[in-house]
């Protein structure tokens, strides 16, 4: 991989391709990892973009400068203190732009990092933003950057009358996507009539080592949310993002969240044995290591935790052969098998969301946890589930592709 150019730092350097910008008053949705080639925030870049002019700001779940270091914690609106401009929050008040915000710009440029699992909040919001540009006729202009997660599709597509925040439409859960192409992938699939503009990358290689799918060496990761540090989480996440519906720790509050699992009651010698025997093919293109943390916040805080991180930064790592979904499925299995009255299920409010359980909002359906529960299901069955329901929304890459 080399010579990428993001759809930003392309905007940017081009004059023709942001001619039809000119006179348009600007909104920029964004976050931390909104960042330039030349390690500038898109916000301060654009604004200082002769022929541009930026009237308005939007932050995602955590927050335009990501504000908020912990899951589910609301922002405010304010006012950026070097621009003077309105900085909007779509996760506070409302979690669609509304009318008044949408009055202070003409466009809506998106600029945001994405992790390519369905449950990353920013998915629903660039809906959310289609949905509400189209209404009231503003064009959005999606400015693409890479799937750190690279192209393989996993996991169980949402069903019918499970959407929500973290689930916007019927796609797997590890979908392979760009942000630009799920910005079409929605316009299709929802027929939203909107003025959409993709800017694509340039040199983008999601099939090469070492990064398969992030630019390792070209660009520096940044958080583009506070408990996302490193591209072996982002690998991970489409499994380990799970955990969030169960009374395990996925590691908020230590320096490896969203790579570590675990509880202080946990016997994870014992779990991942058994994680072996049930399904010895499922652990490939990783390497587990059993360990022991103590989370500074969330659950379990204070406690000394038993449990195992998944490591994905050395030559075990197999890009093609890792499924990260299939994997954390089969710890829960593994845990369910030796403690069958193991409270695995935490039953509270997700993401607006208060009458069904979180396991189950996080999966599209309840299908995962009825067959961890399920004595008599055997990883087979998963496999054949996940698989068809994957395969049945693989081809939307080449359909919708920048």
């Amino acid at each position: 991989m080399s010579g990428i150019r993001f759809g930003i730092d392309r905007l940017l350097d081009d004059a023709a391709l942001r001619a039809p910008l000119a006179g348009k008053r600007l909104g920029l949705l964004a976050h931390p990892a909104s960042m330039t080639a030349d390690w500038r925030h898109s916000l301060d870049a654009l604004a200082a973009t002769p022929g541009l002019r930026v009237t308005a700001a939007f932050g995602p779940q955590h927050g335009l400068r990501g504000d908020k270091q912990d899951n589910m914690v609301e922002s405010a609106d304010f006012l950026d203190p070097a621009l003077g401009i309105p900085v909007f929050s779509l996760y506070g008040e409302v979690r669609r732009p509304t009318d008044a915000m949408l009055a202070h710009c003409d466009a809506l440029l998106v600029d945001l990092q994405d992790l390519g699992c369905r449950i990353y909040t920013f998915i629903t919001t660039l809906r959310y933003v289609l949905e509400e540009c189209g209404r009231l006729g503003k064009a959005v202009w999606v400015l693409d950057r890479p799937n750190p997660a690279g192209r393989p599709v996993e996991g169980l597509a949402l069903r019918a009358g499970w959407e929500s925040f973290v689930g916007a439409g019927p796609m797997p859960m590890r979908h392979g996507l760009t942000m630009g192409e799920m910005a079409r992938w929605f316009v299709r699939e929802f027929r939203i009539d909107v003025e959409l503009v993709t800017v694509p990358m340039q040199g983008w290689a999601p099939e090469t080592a070492p990064g398969y799918g992030w630019p390792l060496g070209e660009r520096s990761w940044v958080n583009p949310s506070p408990n996302a540090p490193n591209l072996s989480m982002a690998r991970a996440y489409a499994g380990t993002v799970m955990l969030e519906g169960t009374t395990l720790s996925e590691g908020r509050g230590t320096t490896r969240p969203l790579e570590v699992f675990g509880a202080p009651d946990l016997d994870a010698a014992a779990v991942s044995r058994k994680m072996a025997a049930l399904a010895p093919d499922w652990l490939a293109g990783c390497r587990l290591r059993e360990c022991w943390f103590e989370p500074t916040f969330h659950k379990h805080v204070g406690k000394l935790c038993h449990g195992l991180q998944v490591h994905l930064d050395d030559p075990a790592y197999d890009h093609a052969r890792f499924r990260p979904w299939r994997l954390q499925a089969l710890a829960f299995k593994a845990i369910r098998a030796l403690r069958p009255d193991y409270p695995l299920w935490r039953d509270f409010p997700y993401e607006y969301e208060r009458d069904r359980l979180a396991i189950d909002l996080i999966n599209g359906g309840p299908l995962l946890r009825e067959w961890v529960d399920d004595p008599a299901a055997a990883p087979g069955d998963l496999e054949a589930a996940s698989s068809a329901r994957a395969a049945a929304t693989s081809g939307l890459r080449a359909a919708y592709n920048c």
